[in-house]
């Protein structure tokens, strides 16, 4: 028996564990991102991006709608038709095809936020709309910036009804990417911390 010893125990008490000092205690409460309340904030967070993602993409949507159609009105006869320019037959095609990816992931989101299902696994999900809206992004930039000079060069010999029409168009265009542009950063964000939303 050693000198520490209490021969009063019994030998379940001295078996049993003692309780840490209340300090130590105190210092080893779980860090912020643990525990209910880091599930609490993270939860949060999540369907924070979820509803500001699908915020994004309906207005991308929006946008690229509208250029599609205030492009494809813009024919008044003669020179002013938009099919008579290249630039223009290209930003009428990418405003289609971004309003074709905006719509479908538009109703892939409502229809999992009203259902809780998702339709393809996370990883995929989040490979195609981190890759998908970037590719969106820079096919609307590109198709806005061929037709500016256009435009430009038009409107030096005075406005009209047709260059008027055709900067609205462009400027659709311009909205449209930078808001893709935004969902993309989130795309990205959801793919590097692997929470795929």
């Amino acid at each position: 028996m050693t000198s520490t010893d209490d021969p009063t125990k019994t030998a379940a008490e001295s078996a049993a564990p003692t309780e840490p000092p209340a300090s130590y205690v105190e210092n080893q409460a779980p860090a912020a991102g643990y525990g209910v309340p880091g599930i609490l904030r993270r939860g949060r967070r999540d369907d924070l991006l979820k509803r500001g993602s699908l915020a994004l993409r309906g207005l991308g949507l929006l946008f690229s709608l509208l250029a599609f159609i205030i492009m494809a009105s813009n024919k008044h006869g003669g020179w002013r038709n938009f099919d008579k320019y290249e630039e223009y037959r290209y930003v009428l095609a990418i405003a289609i095809l971004s309003t074709l990816y905006a719509g479908v992931q538009v109703l892939r989101q409502v229809h999992e936020l009203s259902t809780g299902n998702q339709l393809f696994s996370h990883r995929n999900l989040a490979l195609v709309d981190f890759f998908g809206d970037q590719v969106v992004a820079y096919l609307l930039i590109s198709a806005a910036s061929s037709a500016v000079p256009l435009t430009n060069s038009m409107r030096e010999g005075g406005d009209n009804i047709f260059t008027d029409a055709s900067a609205a168009a462009i400027s659709m265009e311009f909205l449209a990417f930078l808001v893709f542009a935004f969902s993309a950063l989130i795309s990205g964000y959801k793919l590097s911390n692997q929470s795929y939303i």
